[in-house]
């Protein structure tokens, strides 16, 4: 555990602050160094689109890559590290760069050919259209 603020030091706040630093720092509990960058995804299935909304804060437009082949839609992209300056004094780092990549085998009744993507504030979301066939239709019922 990082103190910032100076504590008096005697036996008690070690122990305790040994038992803190042992459980906080462990890479199964919060860190997620070990894992890479994974964003979350939501996938929105309504009558006319399949959309899907990747959570992706901190990656620039350019670094960003969306794919369809063979009827899977491929999401790449990386996060770059901030640069570092020999002025700067990192206390903690938290931050996680890398790259990434999701992928998600689309349904028959995705038109593949008609993807939009759009990345605004963090978030980038794909949308794609369904085949005709597959929308739901409205039958007009007759009274006689």
């Amino acid at each position: 555990m990082t103190n910032l603020i100076p504590v008096k030091d005697n036996v008690r706040n070690r122990w305790l602050d040994s038992i803190f630093e042992d459980f906080f720092s462990s890479p199964s509990v919060f860190d997620r160094r070990g894992v890479g960058l994974f964003p979350r995804v939501n996938v929105i299935d309504d009558d006319d689109h399949f959309v899907f909304e990747f959570e992706i804060p901190g990656v620039e437009k350019k670094d960003i890559g969306v794919t369809i082949t063979n009827n899977i839609l491929s999401v790449s992209g990386e996060r770059q590290s901030r640069k570092k300056s020999d002025k700067d004094r990192y206390i903690r780092e938290e931050l996680l760069t890398g790259s990434f990549e999701r992928q998600f085998t689309l349904p028959d009744s995705v038109k593949s050919d008609s993807i939009k993507a759009e990345y605004k504030n963090g978030i980038l979301e794909v949308r794609l259209d369904k085949k005709e066939e597959v929308k739901p239709k409205q039958i007009e019922v007759k009274v006689s």
